[in-house]
């Protein structure tokens, strides 16, 4: 299990990262998915691993946003003047193999402004796109961790790479 926590990690960090953007809430988030996993699934196949565990933080984002959206009406109604959540920036985990510091920095800008279009999207397209492309569920799984359906999956999976096709190029998608 420990070599299936380390192989999803990063994934998953940043998939938390893009949808509360904030580094320490996106730990948390995946600290709190791993802990859940471990303690409800760990008995199951492990070719169910990715899909169940998924599933299980989609339901810790989902619950996130509804937290926020509690915390944003108590905040507004004290009127504090609280952090903001969008301070941090998405870290990086970059690969230095034969690579220069010109090619690094193209990256990294290339990256930055991919960043910045998939938080234009909205969560849903945001995270139908992250776990179909970036982690290549199919659709069925991904449907499966988003308790939704095959059809929703793909009419969202089809809005988010038209949007960023549109943004970015076809080369990026």
């Amino acid at each position: 299990m420990e070599f299936f926590f380390k192989s999803i990690e990063r994934q998953a960090y940043r998939m938390a990262l893009f949808a509360c953007s904030n580094q320490d809430d996106a730990l948390d988030l995946v600290q709190d998915s791993m802990c859940k996993f471990v303690a409800k699934y760990r008995d199951k196949p492990e070719e169910e691993w990715k899909v169940l565990f998924y599933k299980i933080l989609q339901n810790k984002i989902r619950d996130f946003y509804r937290k926020q959206s509690v915390r944003s009406r108590w905040r507004m109604w004290l009127k504090r003047d609280f952090e903001d959540a969008d301070a941090e920036p998405l870290e990086q985990f970059p690969d230095p193999v034969n690579r220069t510091p010109e090619h690094e920095t193209a990256n990294q800008q290339m990256f930055t402004y991919l960043q910045q279009e998939l938080k234009k999207l909205s969560l849903k397209q945001q995270q139908v796109f992250l776990l179909r492309a970036w982690e290549g569920l199919s659709v069925g799984e991904t449907a499966l961790a988003m308790k939704c359906s095959e059809g929703t999956i793909k009419t969202h999976y089809f809005r988010a790479t038209e949007k960023l096709k549109k943004k970015l190029g076809e080369h990026w998608l």
